[in-house]
């Protein structure tokens, strides 16, 4: 049995997480000091990716990183890299996908946050920076953390738009859910069988994961 599409799929799945992590939280936290006309478009937008299908993603990503698209034809003409057909162009697809899981679980997080513990410590001279990353994250680290681990597992499921932009190349771009599709396609109904089995095996025990970070975060 060929592991490659569960490393690659763990792979895509961490790489994506990290930048979604970072995205969501930057976007939470400056997107709720806009005003209200302007912070309801952005959320719309950010949102949308959810509630599109996969496939629909997939194909306005190719319409942007397409070789013969405007920024994928700049990175094929000046640089000689296709931004399509390869296992990491899996992570732009996954990213755009699950970003609004982690957008969403950040600013909820961010609007339980008590401001008054934001007052006391610029009265005590502290700087935003220090109140955010010391404060801010630590009183909202369980709702963050939830997300991070949502957007995990919903990364390790993606097909949709992996496979459009990613293809499926054993070995090279396969990864769990792909892998699945194509031996079904196939008629290796055990092999499948066996995929689906791990995936849904690593699912149960990232929502247990989830499940335990709320029971803590309401005991807190």
């Amino acid at each position: 049995m060929d592991l490659y599409p569960l490393f690659n799929s763990l792979r895509i799945a961490a790489i994506s997480s990290v930048f979604v992590f970072l995205l969501g939280i930057a976007a939470a936290y400056y997107i709720a000091k806009l005003p209200r006309i302007i912070k309801g478009v952005l959320d719309v937008i950010f949102t949308l990716p959810l509630v599109l299908p996969p496939t629909v993603v997939g194909y306005l990503l190719i319409l942007l990183l397409g070789p013969k698209r405007p920024l994928g034809s700049f990175f094929y003409e000046h640089f000689d890299i296709r931004l399509t057909m390869h296992w990491w162009s899996a992570i732009f697809a996954v990213t755009v996908v699950v970003f609004p899981l982690m957008y969403r679980t950040a600013r909820g997080a961010f609007e339980s946050f008590d401001h008054n513990l934001e007052d006391a410590g610029r009265t005590l001279g502290l700087s935003n920076t220090y109140i955010f990353w010391r404060i801010r994250i630590p009183y909202c680290k369980q709702g963050i953390i939830a997300g991070v681990v949502l957007s995990f597992a919903r990364a390790l499921g993606e097909y949709g738009a992996t496979s459009m932009i990613a293809g499926y190349t054993p070995g090279k771009t396969a990864t769990v859910s792909t892998a699945v599709y194509q031996l079904w396609r196939t008629g290796n109904d055990a092999l499948a069988v066996k995929w689906v089995l791990i995936n849904i095996a690593i699912s149960a025990v990232v929502l247990l994961a989830v499940n335990l970070l709320e029971k803590k975060e309401r005991r807190a």
